[in-house]
């Protein structure tokens, strides 16, 4: 059981985990440390970094909004080598995010969200595991998905709450996200390279559109929805990214892993 467990072990892994600052983010780049990897952290800010882990995680400045997304990108996997993990948990928005709901939503503001978020996920995510094919490395990519790219978003939870409401932009993001990484582990499976999608539902923390904590109202709404009654809390969900990072789950691909709650099961 021992020599089992020790897969959870990544010495020897290097990690790039784009969006590595945010609330989920922080908590994977700490818990990949933990267990021995190296890690590079790619945002546009600075994560929080365990004292016991600042040796082992280094800072990239990076804007997944940027033009120049390719060419930067290519410039670090050149710089420091192909990683054998690669994590994007990044949720790039342009300042109009908030007003994305199908009445408020205007095409400039859909087609520049589509760009930055699932067009930046897809092209760091294809660069990718070219990089491990060229390096002759079977890696693990892992996207970061939502139950809203697999059912429809319950508009019963946003009643009586302030500033949170449906998405139009989030579920075709979310969606597009959840099948790319079905045809990507159909295609990169030939090179023992596994690409799967994280899902979660609703996490503790703040809310997207306005980065203040989410409404009280939503809370109460969302947990009366679930079947465990309560939110993910983020190092739940960064306990499925390690297991997906590790050799335990090496016959895992192509899965949009869901943790929830049981949200969808219902």
């Amino acid at each position: 059981m021992n020599n089992y467990l020790n897969q959870f072990n990544l010495k020897g892994k290097k990690a790039i985990i784009v969006g590595g600052s945010g609330l989920i983010g922080n908590e994977i780049i700490n818990v990949l440390a933990e267990k021995g990897a190296k890690v590079y952290v790619l945002d546009i800010k600075k994560p929080l970094i365990k004292k016991k882990n600042k040796r082992k995680i280094n800072y990239i400045h990076f804007d997944c909004s940027s033009n120049l997304i390719e060419k930067s990108y290519k410039k670090i996997l050149n710089t420091f080598k192909t990683p054998q993990i690669f994590i994007n948990c990044s949720y790039p928005t342009n300042n109009h995010w908030g007003k994305s709901d199908f009445k408020n939503i205007s095409f400039v503001n859909f087609k520049r969200n589509i760009d930055i978020h699932l067009n930046s996920y897809a092209w760091l995510a294809k660069v990718t595991a070219e990089s491990m094919c060229k390096s002759k490395i079977k890696g693990s990519i892992i996207q970061f998905g939502s139950i809203y790219g697999l059912v429809g978003q319950d508009l019963s939870t946003y009643k009586g709450a302030k500033n949170m409401k449906e998405n139009m932009a989030y579920s075709v993001i979310k969606g597009g996200v959840a099948n790319l990484t079905r045809q990507m582990a159909s295609y990169y499976g030939q090179y023992g390279i596994r690409i799967n999608t994280i899902c979660p539902g609703a996490v503790e923390g703040h809310a997207k559109a306005t980065g203040k904590k989410q409404d009280k109202i939503f809370i109460k709404n969302y947990k009366n929805k679930v079947p465990l009654k309560r939110l993910a809390k983020p190092k739940e969900v960064a306990a499925v990214a390690l297991f997906l990072s590790s050799d335990l789950s090496s016959y895992i691909t192509g899965t949009s892993l869901v943790v929830d709650g049981g949200w969808t099961a219902i």
